[in-house]
């Protein structure tokens, strides 16, 4: 039956920056398809992670680093796959982003978005996946962006850190799809978030946004949530080093 093909029952997923916003909702998506969660985040504060994953009646384990320290990071890396030495899902949600415009962008700004959205999503990523390969099975979702196709105003490092996730997500995939591992993203649209809040509250940029989204609306984290579970099941067998955009639209203008 195709819904069983959706079924993450049995399986482990690693979701990063799943304790608040869009990555909480990846991690809830996937413990409601069967999966037990494991989060991680710059700050220890899961309580209301850990209730939505456990309501769901799956377990949940969290743990802390800060993804721009390469320390920090590795001594993460050590201790998941000690205590869990088969994850089976790995979603890449964990991410910054730093405003301010290109000639005032300093490198402090710079150095820490692409650390943390790009040079941390492939240490992770290989690790964890050499696993997956080794296990023949696994599932990594990379979160892109909008800006992985676009510019954006005001915020050069997460553009280029989210255009160096597109070509990761290419370039992983065509080393392991043939071992057993899918490697794929999502592109979020303008998703309600605290990330978006400065844009929200512009009342220039808000009316830009909205008028630019044929749904005529800033999306929602639940507005994710079943392309998580798409992108970890065996219902995308077939789909390597794509990403699917859930924007309202927007791309497509």
């Amino acid at each position: 039956m195709i819904l069983d093909k959706f079924k993450l029952d049995g399986k482990t997923a690693l979701v990063t920056g799943s304790n608040q916003g869009i990555g909480q909702y990846y991690a809830l998506a996937l413990a409601e398809a069967g999966a037990d969660i494991i989060g991680v985040s710059y700050v220890d504060d899961f309580d209301e992670t850990k209730k939505m994953i456990e309501a769901a009646g799956k377990k949940f384990t969290s743990y802390q680093s800060d993804f721009s320290d390469r320390k920090s990071l590795h001594d993460f890396i050590g201790k998941v796959t000690a205590d869990f030495p088969q994850i089976d899902i790995l979603v890449n949600n964990a991410g910054t982003i730093m405003r301010n415009p290109i000639a005032g962008h300093s490198d402090e700004y710079w150095d820490k978005v692409i650390e943390v959205n790009l040079s941390a999503q492939f240490i992770l990523t290989r690790e964890i996946g050499k696993r997956m390969v080794d296990n023949g099975y696994g599932k990594i979702v990379f979160i892109a962006s909008l800006l992985s196709f676009q510019g954006g105003i005001t915020v050069p490092g997460y553009a280029a850190s989210k255009g160096g996730v597109k070509q990761l997500i290419m370039a992983f995939s065509n080393e392991w799809a043939s071992k057993g591992v899918t490697v794929n993203g999502i592109a979020p649209g303008y998703i309600a978030t605290a990330n978006t809040k400065a844009l929200r509250e512009n009342p220039e940029r808000n009316k830009a946004i909205l008028e630019r989204i044929p749904n005529g609306r800033w999306g929602k984290p639940e507005d994710l949530m079943g392309t998580v579970v798409f992108l970890s099941s065996d219902a995308s067998s077939y789909l390597n080093g794509s990403i699917v955009t859930v924007d309202g639209g927007w791309m497509g203008r």
